[in-house]
C-alpha cells in the first residue's frame, strides 16, 4: 500500500542521492505531482520542511545527512527535497534564489525559512514550529 501511495504521488527514494536513512524524506519528480502532494497535506497544521536542493551545490550535500536525520528524529513533521534544476517552476514559485533553502510551511503556508547549511538554525525552527503544533 506504501508504494502505491508513493507511486502516486511521485515521492521516491533515490539511493545514488541519498542514504538508506533518507526513506522519510520525500523527494519529488514532478511538478504536478508536487502538486498533488502539497494539495493533500495544505490543510492539515502538520509542519512541512521543504529543502529546496541541486546536485552541483557543495552546501546542500554538505547538510543533506543532517536533513535525514531530522527526518528521523522529527516523525510527526514530513521533510521533502525538490531539486531546483529538475522543479525550476516550484523554486520560482517559493521565490527560492539560494541553496540551500528550507521552507518551513503550516496549512500551505509559509511559517519560517532557512537559506543556507545552517543546521542549528533549522533545527530551532523545526523544533518552535512543530512545537506550536503539539500545543495548540
Amino acid at each position: 500500500m506504501g508504494s502505491f501511495i508513493s507511486s502516486l504521488l511521485g515521492s521516491s527514494y533515490d539511493p545514488s542521492e541519498a542514504s538508506p536513512e533518507d526513506s522519510r524524506v520525500l523527494t519529488f519528480h514532478s511538478a504536478p505531482r508536487w502538486q498533488l502532494h502539497f494539495n493533500s497535506v495544505k490543510e492539515t497544521p502538520k509542519l512541512i520542511v521543504i529543502d529546496f536542493t541541486a546536485t552541483w551545490c557543495g552546501p546542500c550535500r554538505f547538510i543533506s545527512p543532517a536533513f535525514s536525520q531530522m527526518s528521523e528524529k522529527y516523525t510527526d513533521v514530513d521533510f521533502v527535497k525538490i531539486d531546483v534544476d529538475k522543479l525550476p517552476d516550484v523554486a520560482r514559485e517559493y521565490g527560492v534564489q539560494a541553496m540551500p533553502t528550507f521552507l518551513l510551511l503550516k496549512k500551505g503556508t509559509e511559517v519560517d525559512r532557512v537559506v543556507g547549511a545552517k543546521q542549528d538554525e533549522l533545527q530551532r525552527k523545526v523544533e518552535k514550529h512543530r512545537t506550536s503544533l503539539l500545543q495548540a
